[in-house]
């Protein structure tokens, strides 16, 4: 064992979660955490990992970012042919985590995934730079490549072709929603005495609020 990792610990020591301070339901309880984080500076508070596994369950894990939530979802935008776009559409289920180190705090999203309406993934990708557009067709996402100079001619030629003209939202990108089934809410305790709040969805669509043990 490598006992300079095993060395290392944080201790805890900034805040707490009771029940009787969180919000009746989950998604109310992240925007107040939300803009909390946003507020501390956090450098791209909106980064997640995004946790997917295929149809025989071979898990895998990466960050995206999140570009909006309500109480349908939390939305993200991606290849729909790359290796998370394949895998949710073999299994369409999915994990997101938020770690905002700076606030000792972690939320963990759990639900059910599926695309959002395509007039929602126009209009997010009519809204990003000129080229990320022109990225959103010029890279096979997950596809094993030539070289970096074969990605960046690709782009190249693609971009003086799209120079001057509209360019529209590839049919293989856009927009995922995941529609959460259990929240959990994690905040740094000292001692290693965590708390932990977890929301359950009932059958009724209402939600079960309980402590976990750390």
């Amino acid at each position: 064992m490598d006992h300079a990792i095993a060395n290392l610990r944080k201790e805890y020591l900034s805040q707490h979660l009771l029940e009787k301070d969180v919000a009746a339901d989950p998604v109310s309880q992240f925007k107040t955490w939300w803009h909390q984080a946003v507020q501390s500076a956090i450098l791209e508070p909106n980064a997640m990992t995004l946790a997917t596994a295929s149809a025989d369950g071979l898990p895998s894990a990466r960050i995206v970012l999140l570009k909006g939530f309500s109480n349908k979802g939390f939305v993200f935008f991606t290849n729909y042919n790359s290796f998370k776009g394949q895998q949710l559409e073999a299994n369409p289920k999915a994990c997101l985590v938020f770690f905002w180190k700076e606030l000792e705090r972690q939320v963990r999203i759990t639900g059910a995934v599926s695309k959002v309406a395509e007039e929602e993934s126009d209009a997010y990708f009519n809204s990003r730079p000129e080229g990320s557009r022109v990225g959103a067709w010029a890279s096979p996402q997950s596809q094993v490549v030539q070289d970096r100079q074969w990605l960046d001619e690709n782009y190249k030629s693609l971009a003086i072709q799209m120079e001057g003209k509209p360019i529209s939202r590839p049919p293989h990108w856009g927009g995922y929603i995941v529609q959460p089934v259990l929240i959990e809410f994690w905040q740094g305790r000292a001692s290693r005495l965590h708390d932990r709040i977890q929301y359950t969805m009932q059958e009724d669509g209402s939600w079960a609020i309980e402590r976990l043990a750390p």
